[in-house]
């Protein structure tokens, strides 16, 4: 990776923001590239260390089991998929000797059966040799009912997986299904061996002592403060280039700024540098900062099952009392655009027809004032016994959201909705909590695609809520049959074109129903030391390590 040598060559601010809107456009404009392949090499002589902050702790080190993206920050290092996205949105091979395509043979014409080959030689970090037995393992391992699975979509529908030979599986599909070589390359490959002679394979030792075949083995755990990981000697692809990472936890997102600043961290990871701060990161010398478009969005997420958001009346209030231009222009200086849907602008999918969000706090009134909800005695609006009064949530030491947060209390208390604050530290807030669906709303950033895909099942599908009995994400406990239906078309859909107009469709039903408050699409201000190379923006991944192999210092 070639990086800027001298800071006077990142953009300015407002550069930055223009060339925002671009970033990462080739990834998920329409149907994507397969094919660029990567050398097997020979591995680097690895040394240096470099310390990676993030402002959540990694705390789900099974990555089949649920978890969310800081988690995944580990698991790039960790462990292997069999393949992925690259920046441009092209796929290219890890774990496999070749991405399966039509043209390859990998796939049939009909897209019901499957063939994949994998690299020959590469091995676990305990020495042990990975073949494709850990394959089937894991994709069966989702599919186990009894097994608290982080994704089903797509899984589902494999049959008959079947080991051809060390290097080689096949399968068949009982319906095609578009998504399923994305969903693939979110799917982390984990040792069969490990699991053996467990009778939970919730609860196995393996779930505190990770074992996989990534760049990165996992050496110790100070709970709380750190993960340090230690290089893979036998890395089967190019690199590590560090002999150490050292995953550290900073919660308080000005602390984590002032270390940055003060060069106690080399790369500021999730949730980066604050817009607060980029003016003057822009000036600081030997760091490299930059803003990068995501496809992750911010929204005051709902819990549809408690009884005050089943009315989708108080929802629509709800929505025209988010001031959410303010909480952009004051709070994240104009960085992030709005949104009004979880679909990222720069997608072939987006829907740029969605109706406008408008701030009104009348607006906001009448429409309770029509659906029934009336305000009691204390000033909080009441309907069949229900009041408007709930909890939110988010990162405890986000102050950026803890900010949004007045900001929307204050607004909510002018329509007779009284919603009361219960931040958490990340651990537990993005634990149980957020994927069991404990919570009454959330303030959340959340990317619903799986690579550069559309599909969203694993979100917004009823059967994928934990909280109902589902295995899944869909911690908003979302149900609607027409968005249902919708999604299991669009996934059965291979024409980019066809494809469009449908998830178009689940965009403005969605819109409409609102178990979400659709905020802003990230844009976020990452920053290393220039004497740091290889982190790339890649708005097709969900965090910053999914090229950590190539990471170098000097």
């Amino acid at each position: 990776m070639t990086k800027d040598k001298k800071h006077k060559q990142q953009p300015n601010r407002r550069q930055a923001l223009m060339m925002m809107g671009a970033a990462g456009t080739a990834g998920l404009m329409g149907p994507m590239a397969i094919g660029r392949d990567r050398a097997f090499a020979a591995n680097a002589d690895a040394s240096g260390q470099l310390v990676l902050a993030f402002s959540q702790e990694p705390t789900v080190f099974n990555p089949l089991m649920p978890h969310i993206e800081v988690d995944e920050g580990l698991y790039y290092a960790v462990f292997d998929p069999l393949f992925d996205f690259d920046p441009s949105g092209e796929f290219f091979p890890i774990l496999a000797a070749e991405v399966p395509t039509v043209a390859n043979g990998g796939i049939s014409e009909d897209g019901l059966s499957w063939s994949l080959k994998l690299k020959d030689g590469v091995t676990w970090h305990d020495g042990t040799p990975f073949t494709a037995e850990d394959v089937k393992f894991s994709l069966e391992l989702t599919m186990d009912p009894d097994f608290r699975s982080f994704r089903s979509t797509g899984y589902k529908l494999m049959r008959n997986i079947t080991v051809v030979s060390d290097t080689e599986l096949t399968w068949e599909m009982s319906a095609p299904f578009a998504p399923m070589a994305a969903i693939l390359a979110s799917t982390y490959i984990i040792p069969k061996h490990a699991f053996d002679g467990v009778a939970d394979k919730n609860n196995t030792p393996f779930n505190n002592a990770p074992i996989g075949t990534g760049p990165f083995k996992f050496k110790t755990r100070m709970a709380g403060d750190h993960i340090e990981l230690e290089a893979n000697a036998d890395y089967h692809m190019d690199g590590p280039f560090l002999k150490t990472l050292i995953i550290k936890y900073v919660p308080d997102l000005n602390v984590m700024y002032t270390q940055f600043k003060s060069g106690d961290i080399d790369v500021i990871g999730l949730q980066y540098i604050t817009p607060d701060h980029l003016a003057e990161a822009e000036t600081l010398k030997g760091k490299v900062v930059t803003v990068a478009g995501t496809a992750t969005f911010e929204s005051l997420g709902l819990n549809m099952t408690r009884p005050q958001f089943q009315d989708r009346a108080v929802r629509q209030a709800l929505y025209a009392a988010l001031d959410k231009s303010s909480i952009i222009e004051a709070l994240y200086y104009g960085v992030p655009s709005p949104t009004e849907t979880y679909m990222p602008r720069q997608s072939y999918y987006y829907n740029p027809d969605l109706p406008k969000h408008e701030f009104s706090i009348d607006k906001a009134n009448a429409i309770l004032d029509e659906a029934g909800w009336m305000r009691g005695p204390d000033g909080i609006r009441e309907k069949n016994g229900v009041k408007l009064v709930f909890s939110n949530s988010t990162t405890a030491g986000n102050h950026l959201r803890e900010q949004a947060q007045q900001f929307m209390q204050q607004t909510f208390s002018q329509i007779g909705v009284k919603m009361e604050i219960k931040n958490l530290p990340p651990a537990v807030m993005w634990g149980d909590y957020w994927m069991n669906s404990e919570f009454d709303s959330v303030v959340v950033g959340l990317n619903a695609l799986a690579g550069a895909d559309p599909d969203t099942s694993n979100y917004f599908m009823s059967t994928m809520s934990p909280a109902l009995g589902g295995s899944g994400q869909n911690t908003f406990a979302y149900q609607n049959p027409k968005v249902d239906e919708l999604l299991v078309k669009g996934a059965a859909t291979f024409v980019p074109e066809q494809r469009k107009a449908i998830y178009e469709e689940i965009q403005m039903i969605i819109r409409e129903d609102l178990p979400f408050l659709p905020m802003f699409q990230y844009a976020v201000i990452k920053g290393w030391k220039d004497d740091v190379t290889g982190p790339a923006p890649n708005v097709n991944n969900r965090i910053d390590t999914w090229n950590v192999r190539d990471w170098k210092r000097g």
